[in-house]
This record gives C-alpha cells, structure tokens and sequence, in this order.
C-alpha cells in the first residue's frame, strides 16, 4: 500500500470523513461525534494516500494506561487490501510506545470482517454490552467487547509512534 501516511485530523478533514462514515456505515457517527473527539483531545487520525486525499482514519480514547478504539474506518474503494490491519497495527504500536498496556474496543457480531481483523490481531473477547448499538426496525444489536495487550515489542518497530508517519511499511 504505497504512499499512505497518518497525520493528525484537522477541521477540514471532517467532509471527508463523514462522506467515508456515511458511505460504508448503516448507522453512521454524527459530525458531532467526530467533531466532539477533536475538541476532547482524543488521538484523532486520518489517513491520506500521499496526495493528500483522505482514504481512511482512526479515533482513539485514553484511559488511564490503555486506550479504546473508538472508530477506524476505511473509505470503501480501498477496503480488503490490508489497508485496516495496517492501520490498527500502526495505532496499537504508537499507542504501546507512548505506554499503553492495551487497547480496548467494541464491535458488532455480525461485522464478520472487522472480527476477523481483531482475532488476527491478538483481540480476545472479554465481555459483552447489551443493545449498545442502532440496529434495523428500531432494534438493537449487542457489541462485543474486545481487548489486546501489548507486548514487549509493541512500540517498537518502524510502524509506531509520531516520528515515523508510514503506516505498516506504507509511506
């Protein structure tokens, strides 16, 4: 995946980022949402594919030594190229570099693909929140709660932390 950077999101990154949310989600993150996480202070990332344009983006919450996965998106042209596990591993291990234990976060049962994303990445089922999310004719769908600790090694590597902006060896 060539040419993908991470940077920090800016105001002018929301358009595009809500155009991405409401392209791929049934239930889509408010602009308030997005823009409530930038105020918060929380680690706010977009994606960008070397020219500048914005293919996908992450949020993320601290907690006192871990952090919760809030939102990582890929706009959908570039979705099942690798271009996700890229991304959460590039936001695990700048997390674990910047002291992170773990990385908490919550998703759908039946978002078969982002289950298998965080199986593959270590994330083992540690609870369940009962009717957290939106679901069709005003139901509710249970989100499972996912946890991974870090080891070791990390934060180490070339894909973590501020200094090194390529994503998994994408630049």
């Amino acid at each position: 995946m060539p040419g993908v950077r991470a940077r920090h999101m800016a105001r002018h990154d929301l358009p595009r980022v809500i155009a991405i949310e409401n392209e791929i989600y049934s239930f889509p993150w408010s602009p308030g949402n997005f823009s409530d996480s930038l105020e918060a202070g929380y680690d706010c990332w977009a994606f960008d594919d070397g020219s500048g344009a914005l293919v996908a983006y992450a949020v993320v919450m601290w907690i006192p030594d871990e952090v919760h996965l809030l939102n990582l998106s890929v706009a959908a042209p570039r979705q099942r190229r690798g271009l996700g596990r890229a991304i959460l591993e590039w936001v695990s291990a700048d997390a674990a570099r910047r002291g992170a234990r773990g990385m908490l976060l919550e998703v759908r049962p039946s978002n078969l693909p982002a289950l298998r994303l965080y199986e593959r990445s270590g994330f083992e089922r540690i609870g369940v929140r009962r009717r957290y999310y939106p679901a069709p004719d005003q139901q509710r769908e249970d989100a499972w709660v996912l946890f991974r600790r870090f080891g070791a090694q990390a934060g180490q590597g070339e894909q973590g932390g501020h200094d090194s902006p390529e994503v998994g060896g994408m630049r």
